[in-house]
């Protein structure tokens, strides 16, 4: 009873998790009214200089730690850029079908953004913009230079995303690339060469498995590396993708196994076996005559 009550006073801990995120999103949005006076090219600026003030940062802490402080105004940034976009009904194609940019991020989706820089799941109904979401921390990521992935569940939803948010990404200066199916190794390792990549849970896997166990060379190689990721449907990916393994197979250059070496040996000993085990039933065979 006395938890119930507290609950309704104080609120679940999500409900204090969000209230103690609220003051960040306050100051994008104040960042944000300031941004409006800027032009594309001063608000473009802002990513190059974050770029080059972050990567002249030699540790990963401290390269976090930056992330964080300039959270709110990368933010403001981005959702600066989406109005701007909107604004000017800005058209495009996505998937081959025009759309138009209509797009301005509300004050969920910046909660959405923060608690996903932070490494935690962010749940959100259907409806609430969770593509438009993962714009915010894969922006303020991408600023290491290091590069951003986006997890999806299939190839269409990966192309569809890179093509729709690649629209925002570009405006503010940063690449997109993203991984299909049918791609070969010198397009897979430009697309990983991108500020943020999509691809499906399998490609980036398959990826993974063919550099560390195919590839002989780093120039083989087409991943760069791992810095930041977000999975969208996770509990799809991490559960019922999970149950079906990534199994890769090829036909090998140079044998590895030493079948032919030890074949011969072990039929020689399986016959000594053999014989043995006649000669011992014949021995026992006589002392049970003779008895």
């Amino acid at each position: 009873m006395v938890g119930w009550i507290l609950k309704k006073i104080l609120g679940s801990k999500n409900q204090r998790e969000l209230r103690r995120l609220m003051p960040i999103v306050r100051r994008a949005n104040e960042l944000d009214e300031q941004f409006k006076s800027l032009s594309d090219d001063d608000l473009r600026a802002k990513t190059a200089a974050w770029k080059e003030e972050i990567s002249a940062i030699p540790g990963l802490d401290d390269q976090w730690k930056k992330l964080d402080e300039i959270l709110p105004e990368a933010f403001a940034v981005v959702k600066n850029a989406a109005r701007r976009l909107k604004e000017r009904q800005h058209s495009f194609t996505v998937c081959d079908q025009p759309m138009v940019w209509d797009m301005v991020h509300f004050d969920v989706q910046l909660l959405g953004g923060i608690v996903l820089h932070r490494g935690r799941i962010a749940e959100m109904a259907t409806g609430e913009g969770k593509t438009l979401v993962a714009t915010l921390p894969l922006y303020l990521n991408a600023l290491t230079g290091r590069g951003a992935h986006l997890v999806t569940v299939n190839d269409y939803l990966a192309r569809r995303d890179a093509e729709w948010m690649g629209q925002l990404y570009n405006f503010l200066g940063l690449t997109v690339g993203c991984i299909q199916h049918d791609q070969e190794p010198d397009v897979r390792r430009e697309q990983y060469a991108m500020d943020i990549t999509y691809g499906t849970n399998s490609e980036f896997g398959f990826d993974y498995l063919r550099d560390n166990g195919m590839a002989t060379t780093r120039e083989q190689q087409v991943q760069r590396g791992y810095h930041y990721a977000i999975v969208d449907e996770v509990d799809s990916i991490l559960i019922d993708e999970a149950r079906t393994p990534l199994i890769i197979s090829g036909p090998a250059t140079i044998s590895t196994h030493q079948y032919d070496k030890w074949k011969p040996l072990i039929e020689q000993l399986v016959r000594k076996q053999r014989c043995g085990d006649r000669r011992t039933s014949h021995v026992q065979g006589e002392a049970r005559s003779t008895a």
